[in-house]
């Protein structure tokens, strides 16, 4: 799929995932901020879901929502061509299984990678690509790979909760904290779509980046560059084991229900409760976590 192709597929999922309205403004730069890209292949994808009757297009205004967003998802994605091969997606799980089964080397050839997954050289660059950019393997200098050693033992992601626990309650009573009206009003709205039966239908990777995505817009709102880019580190570095708690999903109905109580304190700027509660939210999924260690066993 090219880059194009994929974006355009995000731009859906995103688009329907938030339920928004036809008629919906998509900026750009939101967009963008969104899905961690820059505003080049957006805007590209965008003029494609335009050709493709998706989006309409006002002069000096932009792209919005169109009619042809009532269809169900899966449908609209077929019928736009992006219809993404699994290969990729179910290597990728399959070395993090293999992983942590301590059925990997730490250190590895890029050969051994395609030799032992049956891969194209495309999809070899792709698989590498993304657990790269995700932090759990990086290129050594020379010749080969590594994987981090961080990532290896179920505590590394009971550890980076901690990290968690010191850092996120702090980041809502910075002085300069603001959370954006529309940032807090889509956190809102992707909770209550995951209330209303998204847990039980998403996939390990969409149910982790919205998790992901609630807890860096809190940070980023705080303005502290230090806090915002430490958070951001250690969600791509524990990506790796939080999609292994993922098996059970019992715990994410009160996860929701606590991220919306967090937003109405905030929206009521009533920092300080948040802050606490915040404490208490992140003290409820270690302790849940730690419940389902055998899940993260090798």
């Amino acid at each position: 799929m090219s880059t194009e192709s994929s974006i355009s597929k995000q731009i859906v999922e995103l688009v329907k995932n938030q339920s928004w309205d036809i008629g919906t403004h998509l900026p750009a730069q939101m967009l963008a901020d969104r899905l961690r890209v820059s505003r080049q292949p957006i805007n590209t994808a965008l003029a494609m879901l335009h050709e493709k009757g998706l989006l309409t297009r006002e002069r000096n205004k932009g792209y919005f929502v169109g009619e042809g967003f009532d269809e169900q998802l899966g449908d609209i994605v077929q019928a736009l061509g992006l219809e993404e091969s699994d290969v990729v997606t179910s290597v990728y799980f399959r070395i993090a299984d293999d992983l942590l089964r301590g059925e990997l080397p730490q250190e590895f050839s890029e050969q051994l990678i395609k030799n032992r997954y049956s891969l194209t050289a495309s999809q070899l660059n792709a698989v590498l690509s993304r657990i790269a950019k995700e932090g759990w393997a990086e290129r050594k200098p020379g010749y080969g790979w590594t994987f981090s050693s961080m990532l290896l033992t179920p505590d590394s992601l009971l550890q980076s909760y901690r990290l968690r626990l010191a850092l996120e309650p702090a980041a809502l009573l910075e002085p300069g904290f603001r959370l954006d009206a529309q940032v807090l009003a889509q956190c809102r709205a992707t909770e209550q779509y995951l209330l209303a039966g998204g847990i039980e239908t998403a996939t390990a990777d969409e149910l982790h980046n919205r998790g992901v995505r609630f807890h860096e817009s809190l940070v980023e709102a705080s303005g502290n560059a230090f806090f915002i880019d430490t958070i951001k580190r250690v969600n791509r570095v524990r990506r790796l084991l939080s999609y292994r708690s993922m098996r059970q999903r019992e715990r994410y109905p009160e996860h929701c229900r606590q991220h919306l109580h967090i937003l109405d304190l905030l929206e009521r700027e009533r920092n300080d409760e948040a802050s606490a509660f915040m404490k208490q939210h992140l003290e409820y999924t270690l302790s849940s976590i730690a419940k389902i260690g055998d899940l993260l066993q090798p």
